[in-house]
This record gives structure tokens, C-alpha cells and sequence, in this order.
């Protein structure tokens, strides 16, 4: 019988016993003080010093280098962290979040190969926050200002994580994606946030961690590791967040889900 596994990422222990309780599997990033009970990115081969810049992704390597090969073959594998969770997708009139997040295996994957959230629409932002943030993304996309189909992915990241940034690491991509992928990131208006994914497939996820780590190399010759604030810091981990949804609807069968934002504490009743 299929069965999921989902791993909740967090930079805290004292987020440990919310993450059981909702039977999930803790994983520790970077150096912070976890107890045994986590499981961390930085044993194996790893490359956890990196978790600053490549956040969620430094655990990605961890799994894929030395826990994909243990994995069941009617195990279904799923990523989230301790603020953004896979919704139950039911009507739930409920503020706790045992009551809201994923707990099994739904029957309704069994037709797909993949799971990703649903979009989110960047065209929201506050006008107030796209002068503040946004003038450079302005000039080369005025009709953001006007309109809301204005505001696509590539504005979207331009105004928080830096002009031509995206362009430039998307030079890198391999010639059957690079001008599709330009495309996706200059005509969409949402994309699925967060870098979650749930896959029955070991092969899909192999095939994505491999192509993903190769391109995030790559742009480590442009970028490197001298990042200054938060929209730059984690470059690696916003260029994947934007690729993540166009590789999973360009090469799997995917369906999209729910997704919930709960900011926990420990102090929190689930």
C-alpha cells in the first residue's frame, strides 16, 4: 500500500515536537543546536555550508546523495518547511494547523508522477512596496505599474532579487529549456512557491536534483558567495524556486496542491 513520508525543514529545535506531531520527519539545517532526533544536512557527503545561499537545497543534496537509494518503492516523498505546508485539501473551518496540513497518501495521485503547489500570483504587491523596491523592474517593464499582467515572474524577481539576475543564470540552462523557460518566467503570472515538491518516483527525483545542482553550479561562477541581504543571499534558492514549477509541468505528470502558511512557534497548539 502506498504510504508518504514528508520531510519539514527548520532552522530552530525548538520546533521539534510541532513537526512530530504532525508526523512529519524533523530535519535540522546549517549549524544550529538540534537534538538527535533530527535529521541533519550536514553529515555524509554534503554540502551544507552552503545552507545560507541554497537554503531548502542544502538538505535536497543530503537526500539525494544518501537517502534516495533507501527509498521504498511505493514510498511517496514529499518536501515542506515549519511555515509553508502540503494543505489536506478539504474545507476545514479550523485554525489548528493538525486539523489543516497533509497527513497521508491521498488516492487521487495515482494517476500523476508528481505533486506540486498551486500558484501563487505575484501580481498583488502593493503599489507602495513596487515603488519602494521595484523602480529599476519598472523601467524594463512599465506596464507593471498599470496592470497587473504586468507583473510576471521575471518582474517579480527582478524587483526583489536583483536586474538581469534572472536572465543571466537562465543563459546557463541547457539549450532544450533556456529560451522556454525565459518565456514562462516573462508571460506567468504565478508560479509555485516555496521549492515543494511530493514524488512517488525515484527516478524524477534524481533526474530533477541532478539537473538542478548542475545549473545552480553554473550560476555560482556568476553570483558566487559575496551576497549582501536577504533578496540576494539566497539567489540559489529563488532562481530554483522559479524554475521548480516549469521543469515538474514540462517533465512529469504533475497535479497541483494546496499549499498553507503557518508561522509556528513553540509556544503553538497544533
Amino acid at each position: 500500500m502506498d504510504h508518504i513520508t514528508i520531510f519539514c525543514l527548520s532552522l530552530n529545535n525548538d520546533h521539534l515536537n510541532m513537526i512530530k506531531n504532525l508526523g512529519y520527519t524533523p530535519v535540522g539545517l546549517n549549524k544550529g543546536n538540534f537534538s538527535k532526533e533530527w535529521l541533519r544536512d550536514n553529515t555524509g557527503d554534503n554540502i551544507s555550508d552552503k545552507n545560507s545561499y541554497y537554503g531548502e537545497y542544502t538538505f535536497y543534496y543530503w537526500y539525494w546523495k544518501n537517502l534516495l537509494k533507501n527509498k521504498k518503492d511505493n514510498e511517496w516523498v514529499g518536501f515542506c518547511s515549519y511555515r509553508e505546508y502540503w494543505g489536506n485539501n478539504k474545507d476545514i473551518n479550523s485554525k489548528k494547523l493538525n486539523d489543516l496540513v497533509l497527513k497521508d497518501y491521498d488516492q487521487s495521485w495515482s494517476k500523476y508522477d508528481s505533486i506540486i503547489g498551486k500558484p501563487i500570483f505575484v501580481g498583488g504587491t502593493k503599489v507602495s512596496k513596487v515603488l519602494k523596491y521595484g523602480k529599476m523592474a519598472l523601467l524594463r517593464n512599465p506596464r507593471a505599474i498599470f496592470s497587473k499582467k504586468g507583473r510576471t515572474i521575471r518582474w517579480q524577481f527582478e524587483m526583489f532579487h536583483g536586474i538581469k539576475n534572472l536572465d543571466l543564470a537562465i543563459d546557463l540552462l541547457p539549450d532544450k529549456d533556456r529560451e522556454e523557460f525565459r518565456l514562462f518566467t516573462r508571460t506567468k503570472n504565478s508560479f509555485s512557491r516555496g521549492n515543494m515538491f511530493i514524488t512517488k518516483s525515484s527516478k524524477i527525483i534524481n533526474d530533477y536534483f541532478e539537473y538542478i545542482f548542475d545549473w545552480l553550479n553554473k550560476c555560482e561562477k556568476i553570483f558566487g558567495f559575496k551576497l549582501e541581504g536577504y533578496g540576494q543571499v539566497r539567489m540559489y534558492t529563488f532562481l530554483a524556486e522559479r524554475f521548480l514549477p516549469f521543469w515538474f509541468q514540462k517533465y512529469t505528470n504533475y497535479l497541483e496542491w494546496p499549499v498553507i502558511f503557518h508561522d509556528i512557534n513553540k509556544n503553538d497548539k497544533i
